[in-house]
């Protein structure tokens, strides 16, 4: 069901390029993950690129000059396309081939003469959302996110008693997906305080961000037709960095009884580089271990190999920059640090349950596991959790005071994989800074 370890994941390679050898980069040749990007001013339509270092391989250029010629032609015209829809579309049998036609492209020693026209600065760069997003589809699967939300809201009755047996999810709004570094404007919506009598239309006082991981997939199916386990992850392209922006106040008054709406909808901001399910193979892992008095998932969601081998070992971060910070010179504050390990389900049983009634996905759609945050203080992926709805607010190194999100904060998500005896490699950056 996952990919394999191969000889793109050798700890010895190296580049040509010298920023990828860094042990701090997110982006060594052992990553290669895929993104779209366009020159500022130039009127050519956006390209896809390849992260590498500091620096960007685009797939154009080396189609103009000949690199490519050795792929089957429908791979090459895939490779020159303004998005990674029609990449996507040709699954695993084409994204496997190219990942290892890139390493060998890249590996130290064989530079080609025209690796000037072919390699662009990051700095030089405005990356695009990668895909044209069709469906935005919202998973809740943290357990540890729905039970210290629900204590919140239900304190005798925390979690709802169908979340062990379904994952549960709500279909989002793919109009307003925007790339990092997109601005986030303050939204406006119904908000009702405990002590108004009635609800008033205002800007919402409770602007959160919530630390995600997001899904691409590539194989569709036909409507009608599910995606069995065993299946699942042949179907996924690769994996980002979500911040689903969320306000509070909105939700807390509209989400019953049919739940997130206006509260969400308003901006949802993406990483720009979609990191493979190839790349990830090092970093597989079990799948969480439930409690042994929690019920086993329905067989349509259970598989050995799904259990063995269905989690991934990724380090998640969120940071904190406020405007007086930044005026400061102060570097970001990281608020949390937790693992995409602790999800209670996996990113192949969302696809399946997401299939099981027979809804078809498409190439490029964008799936989400809600908030992941763990058990213990400094996990949480919200402000909500951080500051228990607000009445535990967090100091920053200036001396305020965060509950929510004020005008000129960024809220930068981080993310990367490590084990011992393979090289580190890094989903990047997913950046947003809330204006008014």
């Amino acid at each position: 069901m996952t990919c394999s370890i191969d000889a793109t994941h050798d700890v010895n390679l190296r580049s040509w390029v010298e920023s990828a050898n860094q042990t701090d980069t997110d982006f060594p040749i052992q990553n290669l993950p895929f993104g779209v990007f366009q020159r500022p001013g130039s009127p050519e339509p956006p390209h896809i690129g390849v992260a590498i270092g500091d620096r960007i391989l685009d797939l154009a250029a080396c189609y103009a000059v000949g690199l490519l010629q050795d792929l089957p032609e429908p791979l090459q015209v895939a490779c020159v396309a303004s998005v990674l829809n029609p990449l996507m579309a040709m699954g695993r049998s084409a994204s496997s081939p190219l990942r290892h036609h890139v390493s060998q492209l890249l590996q130290a020693g064989n530079p080609p003469p025209s690796a000037d026209k072919i390699l662009v600065p990051m700095a030089d760069a405005e990356m695009r959302v990668p895909a044209l997003i069709g469906d935005y589809t919202d998973f809740y699967a943290s357990i540890f996110h729905a039970t210290n939300v629900g204590k919140l809201f239900r304190p005798d009755n925390p979690l709802l008693p169908n979340y062990k047996y379904v994952p549960i999810a709500y279909h989002g709004r793919a109009s307003s997906i925007v790339a990092s570094n997109t601005p986030i404007q303050r939204p406006s919506g119904q908000r009702k305080r405990p002590e108004d009598n009635a609800p008033g239309f205002t800007a919402s006082q409770m602007l959160d961000y919530e630390l995600e991981v997001g899904c691409f997939v590539g194989l569709g199916n036909e409507l009608g037709e599910s995606i069995a386990l065993e299946q699942a992850e042949e179907h996924l392209f690769g994996l980002c960095l979500v911040n689903d922006w969320s306000a509070r106040d909105i939700q807390a008054w509209e989400y019953q009884p049919l739940g997130p709406f206006l509260a969400k909808s308003f901006a949802t901001s993406l990483s720009p580089w979609v990191v493979t399910l190839e790349a990830l193979a090092p970093f597989r892992s079990s799948a969480f271990t439930r409690p042994a008095d929690d019920p086993s998932p329905l067989p349509y969601l259970t598989s050995a190999a799904n259990q063995q081998s269905g989690g991934i070992n990724l380090t998640l971060e969120v940071f904190l920059s406020s405007a007086q910070m930044r005026q400061e010179g102060r570097e970001p504050l990281r608020l949390s640090q937790t693992n995409f390990q602790k999800m209670y389900w996996t990113v192949a049983q969302m696809l399946t349950h997401h299939t099981s009634n027979g809804c078809n996905l498409r190439p490029g759609d964008l799936f989400a596991s809600g908030t992941v945050s763990g058990a213990e203080a400094g996990t949480q992926g919200c402000l909500l959790e951080l500051t228990q709805r607000g009445s535990q607010p967090i100091a920053l190194p200036t001396g305020e005071m965060r509950s929510f999100l004020q005008e000129g904060d960024e809220v930068i998500l981080r993310g990367y994989c490590e084990k011992e005896g393979y090289v580190r490699i890094g989903l990047g950056e997913c950046r947003g800074r809330v204006v008014s």
